[in-house]
Protein backbone atom coordinates (compact mmCIF):
# COMPACT_ATOMS: atom_id res chain seq x y z
CA UNK A 1 0.00 0.00 0.00
CA UNK A 2 1.47 3.40 -0.94
CA UNK A 3 2.70 5.62 1.86
CA UNK A 4 0.75 8.83 2.53
CA UNK A 5 2.01 11.77 0.49
CA UNK A 6 3.58 13.48 3.50
CA UNK A 7 5.38 10.30 4.52
CA UNK A 8 6.62 9.62 1.00
CA UNK A 9 8.04 13.06 0.53
CA UNK A 10 9.57 13.25 3.99
CA UNK A 11 11.36 9.96 3.38
CA UNK A 12 12.63 10.89 -0.06
CA UNK A 13 13.64 14.43 0.80
CA UNK A 14 15.58 13.16 3.78
CA UNK A 15 17.37 10.65 1.57
CA UNK A 16 18.20 13.23 -1.11
CA UNK A 17 19.33 15.76 1.48
CA UNK A 18 21.60 13.13 3.00
CA UNK A 19 23.01 12.27 -0.40
CA UNK A 20 23.71 15.89 -1.21
CA UNK A 21 25.38 16.39 2.15
CA UNK A 22 27.52 13.30 1.63
CA UNK A 23 28.63 14.59 -1.76
CA UNK A 24 29.34 18.11 -0.51
CA UNK A 25 32.65 19.45 -1.71
CA UNK A 26 33.10 16.70 -4.28
CA UNK A 27 33.73 17.70 -7.90
CA UNK A 28 31.19 15.30 -9.33
CA UNK A 29 29.40 15.05 -12.68
CA UNK A 30 26.58 17.42 -11.75
CA UNK A 31 29.05 20.05 -10.55
CA UNK A 32 31.10 19.77 -13.73
CA UNK A 33 28.02 19.99 -15.91
CA UNK A 34 27.22 23.49 -14.64
CA UNK A 35 30.31 24.71 -16.49
CA UNK A 36 28.69 23.83 -19.82
CA UNK A 37 28.62 27.31 -21.41
CA UNK A 38 25.32 26.74 -23.23
CA UNK A 39 23.52 25.46 -20.17
CA UNK A 40 25.04 28.21 -18.02
CA UNK A 41 23.88 30.90 -20.45
CA UNK A 42 20.37 29.51 -20.66
CA UNK A 43 20.06 29.21 -16.89
CA UNK A 44 20.79 32.92 -16.61
CA UNK A 45 19.26 34.35 -19.79
CA UNK A 46 15.92 32.49 -19.76
CA UNK A 47 13.23 31.51 -17.30
CA UNK A 48 14.61 27.99 -17.45
CA UNK A 49 16.24 25.83 -20.11
CA UNK A 50 14.36 22.95 -21.64
CA UNK A 51 15.92 20.05 -23.55
CA UNK A 52 14.51 21.42 -26.80
CA UNK A 53 15.91 24.89 -26.19
CA UNK A 54 19.31 23.54 -25.22
CA UNK A 55 19.43 21.49 -28.41
CA UNK A 56 18.38 24.47 -30.54
CA UNK A 57 21.03 26.74 -29.01
CA UNK A 58 23.74 24.12 -29.46
CA UNK A 59 22.80 23.98 -33.13
CA UNK A 60 22.64 27.75 -33.58
CA UNK A 61 25.57 28.59 -31.35
CA UNK A 62 25.42 30.34 -27.98
CA UNK A 63 26.82 33.61 -29.34
CA UNK A 64 24.36 33.76 -32.23
CA UNK A 65 21.45 32.93 -29.94
CA UNK A 66 22.47 35.64 -27.47
CA UNK A 67 22.76 38.23 -30.23
CA UNK A 68 19.26 37.35 -31.42
CA UNK A 69 17.96 37.76 -27.87
CA UNK A 70 19.54 41.21 -27.69
CA UNK A 71 17.48 42.20 -30.75
CA UNK A 72 14.05 40.91 -29.61
CA UNK A 73 12.02 42.65 -32.30
CA UNK A 74 13.70 40.35 -34.81
CA UNK A 75 12.70 37.21 -32.87
CA UNK A 76 9.38 35.77 -34.00
CA UNK A 77 7.01 35.19 -31.08
CA UNK A 78 3.80 33.85 -32.65
CA UNK A 79 2.50 31.94 -29.61
CA UNK A 80 2.66 34.93 -27.31
CA UNK A 81 1.49 37.38 -29.98
CA UNK A 82 -1.65 35.30 -30.43
CA UNK A 83 -2.07 34.76 -26.71
CA UNK A 84 -1.98 38.48 -25.93
CA UNK A 85 -5.22 38.97 -27.89
CA UNK A 86 -7.03 37.20 -25.05
CA UNK A 87 -6.70 40.38 -23.00
CA UNK A 88 -8.47 42.71 -25.47
CA UNK A 89 -8.86 45.62 -23.05
CA UNK A 90 -5.13 46.04 -22.41
CA UNK A 91 -4.88 48.83 -24.97
CA UNK A 92 -7.46 51.07 -23.35
CA UNK A 93 -6.46 54.54 -22.25
CA UNK A 94 -7.01 55.58 -18.66
CA UNK A 95 -10.10 57.50 -19.78
CA UNK A 96 -11.56 54.37 -21.37
CA UNK A 97 -10.80 52.28 -18.32
CA UNK A 98 -12.45 54.84 -16.06
CA UNK A 99 -15.51 54.94 -18.27
CA UNK A 100 -15.97 51.20 -18.73
CA UNK A 101 -14.54 49.38 -15.70
CA UNK A 102 -16.92 49.48 -12.74
CA UNK A 103 -15.40 49.51 -9.23
CA UNK A 104 -16.08 45.81 -8.64
CA UNK A 105 -13.99 44.92 -11.73
CA UNK A 106 -10.95 47.08 -11.01
CA UNK A 107 -8.77 44.45 -9.37
CA UNK A 108 -9.71 41.87 -11.96
CA UNK A 109 -8.60 44.33 -14.64
CA UNK A 110 -5.26 44.91 -12.91
CA UNK A 111 -4.70 41.18 -12.45
CA UNK A 112 -4.86 40.88 -16.22
CA UNK A 113 -1.64 42.90 -16.46
CA UNK A 114 0.14 40.45 -14.16
CA UNK A 115 -1.30 37.47 -16.03
CA UNK A 116 0.21 38.80 -19.25
CA UNK A 117 3.55 39.11 -17.48
CA UNK A 118 3.36 35.44 -16.45
CA UNK A 119 2.30 34.28 -19.91
CA UNK A 120 5.24 36.01 -21.53
CA UNK A 121 7.69 34.60 -19.00
CA UNK A 122 6.44 31.08 -19.67
CA UNK A 123 6.06 31.07 -23.44
CA UNK A 124 7.85 33.99 -25.07
CA UNK A 125 10.71 33.24 -27.45
CA UNK A 126 12.21 36.58 -26.33
CA UNK A 127 13.34 35.21 -23.00
CA UNK A 128 16.17 37.60 -22.20
CA UNK A 129 13.97 40.59 -23.00
CA UNK A 130 11.29 39.29 -20.62
CA UNK A 131 13.88 38.87 -17.86
CA UNK A 132 15.03 42.46 -18.31
CA UNK A 133 11.42 43.65 -18.37
CA UNK A 134 10.97 41.92 -15.03
CA UNK A 135 14.18 43.50 -13.71
CA UNK A 136 13.02 47.04 -14.55
CA UNK A 137 9.53 46.27 -13.25
CA UNK A 138 11.25 45.40 -9.99
CA UNK A 139 13.46 48.50 -10.11
CA UNK A 140 10.95 51.24 -10.93
CA UNK A 141 8.32 49.70 -8.70
CA UNK A 142 4.59 50.19 -9.24
CA UNK A 143 2.70 47.64 -7.08
CA UNK A 144 -0.10 45.82 -8.92
CA UNK A 145 -2.87 45.52 -7.93
CA UNK A 146 -3.14 48.83 -6.10
CA UNK A 147 -5.91 51.38 -5.78
CA UNK A 148 -3.48 54.05 -7.05
CA UNK A 149 -2.97 52.44 -10.46
CA UNK A 150 -6.17 50.60 -11.32
CA UNK A 151 -6.61 52.62 -14.52
CA UNK A 152 -2.99 52.85 -15.70
CA UNK A 153 -0.83 49.93 -14.52
CA UNK A 154 -1.18 48.25 -17.92
CA UNK A 155 -0.03 51.44 -19.66
CA UNK A 156 2.96 51.78 -17.33
CA UNK A 157 4.06 48.29 -18.37
CA UNK A 158 3.48 48.93 -22.07
CA UNK A 159 4.65 52.52 -22.49
CA UNK A 160 7.43 52.66 -19.92
CA UNK A 161 8.90 49.29 -18.97
CA UNK A 162 8.42 47.28 -22.15
CA UNK A 163 9.02 50.18 -24.51
CA UNK A 164 12.35 51.17 -22.96
CA UNK A 165 13.62 47.88 -21.45
CA UNK A 166 16.32 47.49 -24.09
CA UNK A 167 16.80 51.19 -24.77
CA UNK A 168 18.62 53.91 -22.83
CA UNK A 169 18.17 54.09 -19.09
CA UNK A 170 17.90 57.85 -19.47
CA UNK A 171 14.72 57.41 -21.53
CA UNK A 172 13.34 54.73 -19.22
CA UNK A 173 13.84 56.95 -16.18
CA UNK A 174 12.27 59.96 -17.89
CA UNK A 175 9.23 57.97 -19.01
CA UNK A 176 8.73 56.38 -15.59
CA UNK A 177 9.11 59.62 -13.66
CA UNK A 178 6.43 61.30 -15.76
CA UNK A 179 4.00 58.40 -15.85
CA UNK A 180 0.73 58.68 -13.89
CA UNK A 181 1.32 55.31 -12.22
CA UNK A 182 4.62 56.26 -10.58
CA UNK A 183 3.46 59.82 -9.95
CA UNK A 184 0.49 58.44 -8.01
CA UNK A 185 2.37 55.73 -6.14
CA UNK A 186 5.15 58.10 -5.02
CA UNK A 187 2.78 61.00 -4.26
CA UNK A 188 4.20 63.47 -6.76
CA UNK A 189 0.81 63.97 -8.41
CA UNK A 190 -0.23 66.09 -5.42
CA UNK A 191 3.11 67.85 -4.89
CA UNK A 192 3.00 71.67 -5.18
CA UNK A 193 5.37 74.60 -4.93
CA UNK A 194 3.96 75.56 -1.55
CA UNK A 195 4.05 71.99 -0.22
CA UNK A 196 6.59 69.93 -2.16
CA UNK A 197 6.26 66.21 -1.42
CA UNK A 198 9.71 64.67 -1.02
CA UNK A 199 8.71 61.02 -1.44
CA UNK A 200 9.26 60.75 -5.20
CA UNK A 201 12.46 62.79 -5.08
CA UNK A 202 13.88 60.60 -2.32
CA UNK A 203 13.17 57.38 -4.20
CA UNK A 204 14.53 58.93 -7.39
CA UNK A 205 17.88 59.48 -5.68
CA UNK A 206 17.96 56.50 -3.32
CA UNK A 207 16.55 53.75 -5.55
CA UNK A 208 16.22 54.87 -9.16
CA UNK A 209 19.60 56.54 -9.61
CA UNK A 210 22.65 57.31 -7.43
CA UNK A 211 21.85 55.32 -4.27
CA UNK A 212 22.23 55.82 -0.54
CA UNK A 213 25.32 57.75 0.52
CA UNK A 214 25.56 59.73 -2.70
CA UNK A 215 23.19 62.60 -1.84
CA UNK A 216 22.24 64.94 0.98
CA UNK A 217 18.91 66.03 2.41
CA UNK A 218 19.39 69.33 0.61
CA UNK A 219 19.60 67.39 -2.66
CA UNK A 220 16.31 65.66 -1.83
CA UNK A 221 14.58 68.97 -1.11
CA UNK A 222 15.72 70.60 -4.33
CA UNK A 223 14.91 67.48 -6.36
CA UNK A 224 11.40 67.59 -4.90
CA UNK A 225 11.08 71.22 -5.96
CA UNK A 226 12.21 70.31 -9.49
CA UNK A 227 9.53 67.62 -9.73
CA UNK A 228 6.67 69.90 -8.68
CA UNK A 229 4.18 70.31 -11.52
CA UNK A 230 4.63 66.77 -12.87
CA UNK A 231 1.12 65.54 -12.19
CA UNK A 232 -1.95 63.59 -13.30
CA UNK A 233 -5.08 65.01 -14.90
CA UNK A 234 -7.95 64.34 -12.49
CA UNK A 235 -10.46 63.74 -15.30
CA UNK A 236 -8.59 61.67 -17.86
CA UNK A 237 -5.97 60.07 -15.63
CA UNK A 238 -3.28 61.04 -18.15
CA UNK A 239 0.04 62.70 -17.37
CA UNK A 240 -0.06 66.48 -17.29
CA UNK A 241 2.42 69.21 -16.47
CA UNK A 242 0.84 71.90 -14.28
CA UNK A 243 3.05 75.02 -14.38
CA UNK A 244 1.02 76.72 -11.67
CA UNK A 245 2.26 74.07 -9.21
CA UNK A 246 5.92 74.30 -10.18
CA UNK A 247 8.47 75.82 -7.83
CA UNK A 248 10.47 78.65 -9.44
CA UNK A 249 13.99 79.53 -8.33
CA UNK A 250 17.52 78.19 -8.57
CA UNK A 251 17.92 74.51 -7.70
CA UNK A 252 21.04 72.41 -7.15
CA UNK A 253 21.25 68.62 -6.95
CA UNK A 254 24.53 66.69 -6.81
CA UNK A 255 26.50 69.26 -8.77
CA UNK A 256 23.71 69.91 -11.30
CA UNK A 257 22.30 73.42 -11.09
CA UNK A 258 19.60 75.32 -12.95
CA UNK A 259 18.16 78.83 -12.76
CA UNK A 260 14.66 77.34 -13.04
CA UNK A 261 13.36 80.85 -13.57
CA UNK A 262 9.97 80.18 -15.14
CA UNK A 263 7.04 77.96 -14.31
CA UNK A 264 6.43 77.33 -18.01
CA UNK A 265 9.86 75.76 -18.40
CA UNK A 266 9.64 73.56 -15.32
CA UNK A 267 9.08 70.29 -17.17
CA UNK A 268 12.28 70.78 -19.19
CA UNK A 269 14.15 71.51 -15.97
CA UNK A 270 12.92 68.19 -14.58
CA UNK A 271 14.01 66.35 -17.74
CA UNK A 272 17.43 67.99 -17.50
CA UNK A 273 17.84 66.75 -13.93
CA UNK A 274 16.70 63.24 -14.87
CA UNK A 275 19.18 63.07 -17.74
CA UNK A 276 21.96 64.24 -15.43
CA UNK A 277 21.09 61.67 -12.79
CA UNK A 278 20.79 58.85 -15.32
CA UNK A 279 24.32 59.57 -16.56
CA UNK A 280 25.82 60.16 -13.09
CA UNK A 281 28.80 57.87 -12.25
CA UNK A 282 27.02 56.65 -9.12
CA UNK A 283 23.99 55.68 -11.22
CA UNK A 284 26.23 53.90 -13.70
CA UNK A 285 27.70 51.87 -10.85
CA UNK A 286 24.25 51.18 -9.40
CA UNK A 287 22.77 49.94 -12.69
CA UNK A 288 25.89 47.91 -13.45
CA UNK A 289 25.65 46.31 -10.02
CA UNK A 290 21.97 45.52 -10.45
CA UNK A 291 22.58 43.79 -13.77
CA UNK A 292 25.59 41.90 -12.40
CA UNK A 293 23.63 40.71 -9.36
CA UNK A 294 20.83 39.50 -11.62
CA UNK A 295 22.97 37.72 -14.19
CA UNK A 296 26.31 36.92 -12.52
CA UNK A 297 26.46 36.54 -8.72
CA UNK A 298 24.97 37.89 -5.51
CA UNK A 299 28.19 39.79 -4.75
CA UNK A 300 29.65 40.77 -8.13
CA UNK A 301 33.39 41.52 -8.36
CA UNK A 302 34.23 45.21 -8.22
CA UNK A 303 36.27 44.96 -11.42
CA UNK A 304 33.26 43.67 -13.35
CA UNK A 305 30.99 46.40 -11.99
CA UNK A 306 33.56 49.06 -12.91
CA UNK A 307 33.87 47.77 -16.48
CA UNK A 308 30.10 47.53 -16.96
CA UNK A 309 29.63 51.01 -15.53
CA UNK A 310 32.19 52.24 -18.04
CA UNK A 311 30.25 50.69 -20.91
CA UNK A 312 27.01 52.20 -19.58
CA UNK A 313 28.59 55.66 -19.52
CA UNK A 314 30.39 55.38 -22.86
CA UNK A 315 27.20 54.16 -24.57
CA UNK A 316 25.01 56.99 -23.29
CA UNK A 317 23.16 54.82 -20.70
CA UNK A 318 22.20 52.21 -23.34
CA UNK A 319 21.37 48.86 -21.73
CA UNK A 320 22.08 46.35 -24.51
CA UNK A 321 25.84 47.11 -24.76
CA UNK A 322 26.12 46.56 -21.01
CA UNK A 323 24.37 43.20 -21.30
CA UNK A 324 26.60 42.21 -24.20
CA UNK A 325 29.71 43.05 -22.17
CA UNK A 326 28.34 41.24 -19.14
CA UNK A 327 27.67 37.97 -20.92
CA UNK A 328 31.08 38.12 -22.65
CA UNK A 329 32.93 38.71 -19.39
CA UNK A 330 35.20 36.13 -17.75
CA UNK A 331 33.32 36.79 -14.51
CA UNK A 332 30.11 35.57 -16.09
CA UNK A 333 31.81 32.46 -17.45
CA UNK A 334 33.23 31.73 -13.99
CA UNK A 335 29.92 32.28 -12.19
CA UNK A 336 28.27 28.95 -13.03
CA UNK A 337 26.52 27.58 -9.98
CA UNK A 338 26.77 30.88 -8.07
CA UNK A 339 23.17 32.04 -8.37
CA UNK A 340 19.99 30.47 -7.00
CA UNK A 341 16.52 30.73 -8.49
CA UNK A 342 14.03 32.95 -6.71
CA UNK A 343 10.59 31.40 -5.99
CA UNK A 344 9.12 33.10 -9.07
CA UNK A 345 11.86 31.79 -11.35
CA UNK A 346 11.55 28.34 -9.77
CA UNK A 347 7.84 28.21 -10.59
CA UNK A 348 8.37 29.40 -14.17
CA UNK A 349 11.21 26.93 -14.74
CA UNK A 350 9.14 24.06 -13.33
CA UNK A 351 6.23 24.75 -15.66
CA UNK A 352 8.53 25.16 -18.66
CA UNK A 353 10.19 21.82 -17.91
CA UNK A 354 6.81 20.15 -17.48
CA UNK A 355 5.95 21.29 -21.01
CA UNK A 356 3.06 23.48 -19.86
CA UNK A 357 1.28 25.00 -22.84
CA UNK A 358 -1.16 27.91 -23.07
CA UNK A 359 -4.79 27.12 -22.33
CA UNK A 360 -6.87 26.22 -25.36
CA UNK A 361 -8.96 29.34 -24.84
CA UNK A 362 -9.24 32.17 -22.39
CA UNK A 363 -6.56 32.75 -19.78
CA UNK A 364 -7.14 29.55 -17.83
CA UNK A 365 -5.13 28.95 -14.72
CA UNK A 366 -2.78 31.93 -14.97
CA UNK A 367 -4.79 33.57 -12.18
CA UNK A 368 -4.33 30.47 -9.99
CA UNK A 369 -0.62 30.55 -10.77
CA UNK A 370 -0.57 34.16 -9.62
CA UNK A 371 -2.17 33.15 -6.33
CA UNK A 372 0.46 30.43 -5.90
CA UNK A 373 3.20 33.00 -6.42
CA UNK A 374 1.57 35.26 -3.87
CA UNK A 375 1.78 32.36 -1.42
CA UNK A 376 5.47 31.94 -2.29
CA UNK A 377 5.97 35.63 -1.56
CA UNK A 378 7.01 36.67 -5.06
CA UNK A 379 4.16 37.46 -7.39
CA UNK A 380 5.35 39.79 -10.18
CA UNK A 381 4.59 43.43 -9.35
CA UNK A 382 3.52 42.31 -5.89
CA UNK A 383 6.27 43.86 -3.77
CA UNK A 384 4.62 46.57 -1.63
CA UNK A 385 7.70 48.74 -1.10
CA UNK A 386 9.57 50.85 -3.68
CA UNK A 387 12.85 48.96 -3.23
CA UNK A 388 11.73 45.85 -5.16
CA UNK A 389 12.12 42.14 -4.46
CA UNK A 390 15.60 41.06 -3.31
CA UNK A 391 17.64 39.06 -5.82
CA UNK A 392 20.03 37.23 -3.51
CA UNK A 393 19.80 33.66 -2.24
CA UNK A 394 19.74 34.57 1.47
CA UNK A 395 16.41 36.37 1.05
CA UNK A 396 14.63 33.21 -0.12
CA UNK A 397 16.25 30.49 2.00
CA UNK A 398 13.55 29.94 4.63
CA UNK A 399 12.20 26.47 5.40
CA UNK A 400 8.63 27.51 4.56
CA UNK A 401 9.59 28.84 1.13
CA UNK A 402 11.57 25.68 0.41
CA UNK A 403 8.65 23.46 1.36
CA UNK A 404 6.27 25.48 -0.82
CA UNK A 405 8.66 25.09 -3.76
CA UNK A 406 8.83 21.33 -3.23
CA UNK A 407 5.05 21.05 -3.11
CA UNK A 408 4.78 23.10 -6.29
CA UNK A 409 7.20 20.78 -8.10
CA UNK A 410 5.06 17.77 -7.25
CA UNK A 411 1.79 19.45 -8.19
CA UNK A 412 3.17 20.67 -11.52
CA UNK A 413 4.84 17.44 -12.58
CA UNK A 414 1.92 15.33 -11.42
CA UNK A 415 -0.50 17.50 -13.38
CA UNK A 416 -2.52 18.12 -10.22
CA UNK A 417 -2.53 21.91 -10.46
CA UNK A 418 -3.28 24.33 -13.32
CA UNK A 419 -5.04 21.74 -15.50
CA UNK A 420 -5.82 24.22 -18.30
CA UNK A 421 -2.08 24.81 -18.79
CA UNK A 422 -2.02 21.56 -20.67
CA UNK A 423 1.00 19.29 -20.47
CA UNK A 424 1.92 15.74 -21.31
CA UNK A 425 1.41 12.81 -18.94
CA UNK A 426 4.25 12.07 -16.47
CA UNK A 427 5.20 8.98 -18.50
CA UNK A 428 6.41 11.29 -21.28
CA UNK A 429 9.25 12.37 -18.99
CA UNK A 430 10.84 9.00 -19.71
CA UNK A 431 12.21 7.95 -23.10
CA UNK A 432 9.95 5.83 -25.31
CA UNK A 433 12.28 2.90 -24.77
CA UNK A 434 12.13 2.34 -21.03
CA UNK A 435 15.53 2.24 -19.25
CA UNK A 436 16.49 -1.25 -18.15
CA UNK A 437 17.75 -0.43 -14.63
CA UNK A 438 16.72 1.85 -11.81
CA UNK A 439 19.96 3.78 -12.05
CA UNK A 440 19.40 4.37 -15.77
CA UNK A 441 15.79 5.35 -15.00
CA UNK A 442 16.94 8.06 -12.57
CA UNK A 443 19.57 9.22 -15.08
CA UNK A 444 16.95 9.47 -17.83
CA UNK A 445 14.69 11.60 -15.64
CA UNK A 446 17.59 13.84 -14.67
CA UNK A 447 18.58 14.30 -18.30
CA UNK A 448 15.02 15.28 -19.19
CA UNK A 449 14.47 17.61 -16.23
CA UNK A 450 17.92 19.01 -15.47
CA UNK A 451 19.70 18.44 -18.79
CA UNK A 452 22.62 17.47 -16.54
CA UNK A 453 23.19 14.24 -14.57
CA UNK A 454 22.78 13.73 -10.84
CA UNK A 455 25.81 12.62 -8.88
CA UNK A 456 26.21 9.03 -7.71
CA UNK A 457 25.06 9.74 -4.16
CA UNK A 458 21.87 11.43 -5.36
CA UNK A 459 21.16 8.61 -7.82
CA UNK A 460 21.59 6.01 -5.07
CA UNK A 461 19.35 7.96 -2.67
CA UNK A 462 16.51 8.08 -5.19
CA UNK A 463 16.87 4.38 -5.94
CA UNK A 464 16.80 3.69 -2.21
CA UNK A 465 13.50 5.54 -1.94
CA UNK A 466 12.21 3.23 -4.66
CA UNK A 467 13.51 0.30 -2.58
CA UNK A 468 15.99 -0.73 -5.22
CA UNK A 469 19.66 -0.49 -6.03
CA UNK A 470 20.84 1.35 -9.17
CA UNK A 471 21.71 -1.94 -10.90
CA UNK A 472 18.30 -3.54 -10.24
CA UNK A 473 16.19 -4.33 -13.28
CA UNK A 474 13.29 -1.97 -14.04
CA UNK A 475 9.99 -3.37 -15.33
CA UNK A 476 7.22 -1.49 -17.11
CA UNK A 477 4.80 -2.61 -14.39
CA UNK A 478 6.88 -1.17 -11.53
CA UNK A 479 5.51 1.72 -9.48
CA UNK A 480 8.47 3.84 -10.57
CA UNK A 481 6.94 3.95 -14.05
CA UNK A 482 3.45 4.57 -12.70
CA UNK A 483 2.19 6.26 -9.56
CA UNK A 484 5.65 6.97 -8.16
CA UNK A 485 6.97 8.68 -11.27
CA UNK A 486 5.75 12.23 -10.42
CA UNK A 487 7.28 11.92 -6.95
CA UNK A 488 10.68 10.91 -8.26
CA UNK A 489 10.58 13.64 -10.89
CA UNK A 490 9.60 16.23 -8.28
CA UNK A 491 12.43 15.13 -6.02
CA UNK A 492 14.87 15.71 -8.84
CA UNK A 493 13.61 19.29 -9.00
CA UNK A 494 14.01 19.51 -5.23
CA UNK A 495 17.78 19.05 -5.54
CA UNK A 496 20.29 21.91 -5.52
CA UNK A 497 20.97 21.03 -9.17
CA UNK A 498 17.61 22.52 -10.18
CA UNK A 499 17.74 25.35 -7.64
CA UNK A 500 20.84 26.70 -9.37
CA UNK A 501 20.16 29.59 -11.71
Amino acid sequence: MPLPVTGRRTLVLGAVAGAVAAASGVADEAEAATTDPVLHLLRRATYGPTPALVAAVRTKGAGAWLESQLAPTKVADPVVDKLMTRWPRRGWTSSEVRAQIVPSQRWDYMYGTVEQHLARALWSERQLYELVVDLWTNHLVVPVPSSDVWDNAHLYQRDVIRKHAFGRYRDLLGAATRHPALLQVLDNASSTKTRPNENHARELLELHTVGVGSYTEADVRDAARVLTGLSVDSRSGAYVYLPQRHHVGRVTVLGWSHANDSAAGGEQVALSLLAYLAAHPATAKRIATKLAVRFVTDSPPAALVTRLAGVYTAQGTAVVPVLRALFASPEFAASAGKKVKTPYEDAMASLRLAGARPPASGTGDLRKLLWTLQGLGQAPMGWPRPDGYPDVAAAWSSASTTLLRWNLHLAVLGGWRYPTLTRSAPRSLLPAKLPTTYGAYVDALAKRLLVTPLNAAQRTALCTYLEHRPADKLKATDGAVGWRLPYVAALILDTPNFATR
